[in-house]
């Protein structure tokens, strides 16, 4: 039963719902609901874990794709803000460390306010982006409403020198 109260609140958000907000929803820790997701995840269900919250991973009516980038810390803000600029949605960010293999971080940046937050976030936390762990390079899935956008996306990352092309 709860966890189909977590999947209705999920669906009829708009943003992402942080863990702390569902858990007082609901009446439980916040322990609770990463164990929740973790179920629902298992049963299929697809749902993001942004650095805003959850949400549920909606089709969107267009197209993915990937970005391989390197750059330094101090261009992250550019580089997504370009790529938001557009209307291409920055779902995550991926790494590949040579122990660890690969390590994902969810995103969900949609506007330059979503790089805003996630930037204050960062600062606040005083963490590094997990790109620091492989020296600055890094992937990003992507969304977008058509094949040109990516084009497009792709072509911006090239003209401020940090697209990978290999």
């Amino acid at each position: 039963m709860r966890r189909q109260t977590l999947l209705r609140a999920l669906d009829a958000a708009k943003e992402p719902l942080a863990g702390g907000y569902l858990a007082e929803l609901l009446g439980v820790s916040r322990q609770v609901i990463v164990q929740d997701i973790a179920l629902l995840r298992a049963e299929g269900h697809a749902i993001d874990a942004t650095t805003r919250g959850y949400r549920l991973a909606r089709t969107l009516d267009g197209v993915r794709g990937a970005f391989g980038v390197n750059h330094p810390p101090e261009m992250a803000e550019r580089e997504l803000n370009t790529l938001v600029d557009l209307g291409i949605t920055v779902v995550d960010v991926v790494v590949y460390h040579p122990i660890y293999g690969e390590l994902r971080g969810g995103l969900g940046l949609r506007s330059r306010r979503d790089v805003e937050q996630f930037m204050a976030q960062v600062r606040t936390h005083r963490t590094s982006l997990l790109s620091a762990l492989t020296r600055g390079e890094h992937v990003h899935s992507v969304e977008a409403k058509d094949e040109e956008t990516l084009r497009l996306g792709r072509d911006a990352l090239r003209e401020i020198g940090i697209l990978r092309e290999d």
